[in-house]
């Protein structure tokens, strides 16, 4: 052998094997090879081709009058003026990049290229926003951060955390939020295995330790919702039981507005600043507790079994109707979910699910149930919600009637780690003397020992409404 063939050798086989090693870390640990190897070439292409990209992508403008007039006087060439980087920043899941547009450009033109861009640069997805006038943000993903699942450490909540939970996260690897605050009542849509009960697992796993009360309506005779019992307010686990709560919520809700209007006072008796319409205004010392209602399964709810059943289910769609309208500024929140959720339910369906605001839909049996969740918010959203694979539990298209949507994968939670941590905040649960009579009977140990009252009966109003569709 000679001693060319041995220095071969001897370059060849270290680099045969770390080109291995790499290929092997891209397909089983894309984290790591995108913190390792991905990231700098990505920069080094960038750098290296970005006025050709930029160019071939049309994201390219005239000079301006003074550039083309001091390119020929030092005679240069007149390049065309393209957006400026202002900064890179790296992540363990992408890079940001932030430029300045070039004069005569918005944030559409750059929105539009971003799939020419991801190709030109070879990585998995580019997502564009705006953060002012001028400026917009790039966030390049390197990898396909769903396939499984790693929650960012920074979740983007600032100041105050109430209401407002990371529930999953993103395909452009940022958390998504639940943020009851902003998007009050939420529909929650999916076929059996879908993921469903995984995103609310991940939502009372963040809202178990908040100052809130979690009411549960779970119809299937408990068993998604009872081992979070030590830490709901209230659970109801039958249509009877669901009537009797929804009416002691409406209760709830009517004793809130009256504790508003007595802090309104008569006008001129209390300072502008000081005036409310919700409970957000109230003094700290006053406010009640918001409510998050879950319910498991909405069918269940629109469901009869014979005629005599129909005043109560009339009863149950009314009530929730009412909470979507009115209980907003009273704190309570809804959260509900269902496989399917349209006017074949009955009466009221469609009127109930045009005040859920918030919108996610997994993987579903038939397009006509991602219509019913995403239809009103973007054609684009439904179709993406058509093709979720079997193979990805908890993968999500997400929405709200704002037009905005996203696509989301929850992270995984077992049954009993939720449980335990129902179990470890249980101290925070409050006692509402109106939904004392659902409060679970099995944590009486983590509970109060206030009597129970009676189980509220129907307000004459709420029994007679006429539901409208």
């Amino acid at each position: 052998m000679s001693a060319l063939t041995a220095a071969l050798l001897e370059l060849g086989i270290p680099a045969a094997a770390g080109t291995g090693a790499a290929l092997y870390a891209k397909v089983k640990h894309p984290r790591a090879y995108w913190s390792t190897v991905g990231l700098p070439l990505t920069i080094a292409r960038i750098h290296r081709d970005y006025d050709a990209v930029m160019e071939s992508c049309g994201l390219t403008v005239e000079p301006s009058f003074w550039r083309a007039m001091a390119a020929q006087a030092t005679n240069r060439e007149s390049k065309p003026a393209v957006p400026k980087i202002k900064g890179i920043r790296g992540s363990s899941t992408g890079l940001r990049i932030r430029l300045r547009l070039a004069r005569g450009q918005e944030t559409e033109d750059v929105a539009n290229a971003a799939q020419r861009l991801r190709h030109a640069w070879g990585v998995h997805a580019v997502y564009v926003s705006e953060v002012k006038p001028g400026i917009v943000d790039l966030r390049i993903v390197g990898y396909d951060v769903l396939r499984e699942v790693r929650m960012p450490r920074r979740t983007g909540i600032k100041g105050d955390s109430l209401l407002r939970v990371p529930v999953a996260q993103r395909s452009d690897g940022t958390a998504h939020v639940r943020d009851f605050r902003e998007v009050a009542h939420g529909l929650n849509l999916g076929a059996s295995q879908s993921g469903k009960s995984m995103l609310t697992r991940n939502l009372i796993h963040g809202l178990a330790a908040q100052p809130v009360a979690l009411v549960g309506i779970d119809c299937k005779g408990g068993i998604e919702q009872r081992p979070f019992a030590p830490r709901l307010s209230a659970l109801a686990t039958s249509q009877e039981e669901a009537l009797g709560l929804v009416l002691a919520l409406l209760i709830e809700m009517d004793d809130r507005y009256d504790l508003i209007r007595a802090y309104q006072g008569m006008p001129g008796s209390v300072p502008a600043e000081e005036m409310t319409a919700d409970i957000w205004g109230l003094p700290e010392k006053v406010r009640p507790v918001p409510i998050v209602v879950l319910v498991d399964e909405i069918a269940e709810l629109f469901l009869v079994a014979s005629k005599a059943d129909e005043p109560r289910r009339n009863q149950i769609v009314t009530a929730l109707i009412r909470l979507a309208q009115l209980a907003r500024a009273a704190g309570i929140f809804l959260e509900i979910s269902g496989q399917r959720f349209g006017a074949d339910l009955g009466k009221g369906a469609t009127m109930l699910r045009s005040q859920l605001t918030g919108r996610t839909v997994h993987r579903v049996n038939d397009v006509e149930t991602a219509r019913m969740g995403l239809g009103d918010i973007s054609e684009t959203a439904m179709v993406a919600a058509t093709r979720i694979s079997p193979s990805m539990p908890g993968m999500a298209v997400t929405g709200d009637t704002s037009g905005r949507w996203y696509e989301i994968r929850t992270p995984y939670r077992s049954l009993g780690e939720v449980a335990d941590r129902c179990i470890k905040f249980a101290h925070l649960t409050p006692d509402l003397y109106r939904l004392a009579a659902f409060r679970p009977q099995d944590t009486a140990a983590f509970g109060s020992s206030a009597d129970v009252p009676p189980m509220p009966s129907a307000p004459p109003f709420y029994a007679s409404a006429p539901i409208a569709e």
